[in-house]
C-alpha cells in the first residue's frame, strides 16, 4: 500500500513540474520569415517604437504602439490574433513579446533584427 501511495505522489509531481516547465514564449524570426507571414496576412504588425522612430519609416500597414505604452493599452489586442513585434534593433520588441506573453498570449513573432535590417519596403 505504502508503495502505491508513494508512486502516485510522485507521477503528480512530476506531472506538475512538468506543466510548470512548458512556459509559452514568442518567435524570434528573420526578415523573409516575417515578410512571408505579412504577405500571407497570417500577422497584424505592430511597431513599438517612438512616434519619431515610425516617422522616419515603417512597415506598410504597421501600427504604431510604443513600449512605453503597451501595459496600459494591452486591453486594445485581441489575445486570438497573431502578432509580429518590430521595433530599430529587435531588443524593445523583444520586451514587448515577453510582456504579451505574460498577459496570456499565444501567437506573437519578434523580427529579430528589427527595422535596422529591414531590406523591404516602408512607408515615411
Amino acid at each position: 500500500m505504502k508503495k502505491k501511495l508513494f508512486l502516485l505522489l510522485a507521477l503528480s509531481l512530476l506531472l506538475a513540474l512538468t506543466a510548470c516547465s512548458s512556459k509559452a514564449s514568442y518567435e524570434n524570426i528573420d526578415n523573409e520569415a516575417a515578410k512571408k507571414l505579412i504577405e500571407d496576412n497570417k500577422v497584424e504588425v505592430i511597431d513599438v517604437r517612438t512616434l519619431e522612430e515610425y516617422a522616419e519609416g515603417h512597415i506598410p500597414e504597421s501600427s504604431l504602439l510604443p513600449l512605453q505604452e503597451l501595459e496600459t493599452r494591452i486591453s486594445e489586442l485581441n489575445k486570438e490574433k497573431s502578432y509580429l513585434l518590430v521595433c530599430r534593433s529587435g531588443n524593445r520588441s523583444g520586451q514587448a513579446a515577453q510582456i504579451l506573453i505574460d498577459n496570456g498570449f499565444t501567437n506573437i513573432y519578434n523580427l529579430k533584427t528589427g527595422m535596422n535590417e529591414w531590406p523591404f519596403d516602408v512607408v515615411k
